[in-house]
């Protein structure tokens, strides 16, 4: 079991998202309640996140670009019970 295993969804993407881009800020928002009764939801939540994020290591990349590379280290939540995610990204 390693520490990951013990974290929230929510914790586990703000865990990853600052260890990957160092981000100067920092939003996980769990937007669940919002999508009651929609497609992925279920009880408890963690399934409808908004990431906001600001960091410089988006500078010079595209839109796509961005949301690959934060789609790419959030593969793992993604694939296990995130059924949506929502990107705010920019460089600073």
């Amino acid at each position: 079991m390693t520490l990951h295993d013990s974290m929230t969804t929510k914790q586990r993407m703000l865990a990853k998202l600052t260890g990957s881009f160092a981000p100067l800020t920092l939003e996980v928002l769990d937007e669940s309640e919002n999508h009651r009764g929609h497609g992925g939801w279920r009880e408890g939540g963690e399934t409808h996140f908004r990431v906001r994020i600001v960091s410089a290591a988006f500078k010079g990349k595209s839109r796509v670009d961005i949301h690959r590379m934060i789609n790419a280290v959030l593969a793992d939540e993604l694939a296990s019970g995130v059924h949506a995610l929502a990107i705010e990204a920019k460089s600073d």
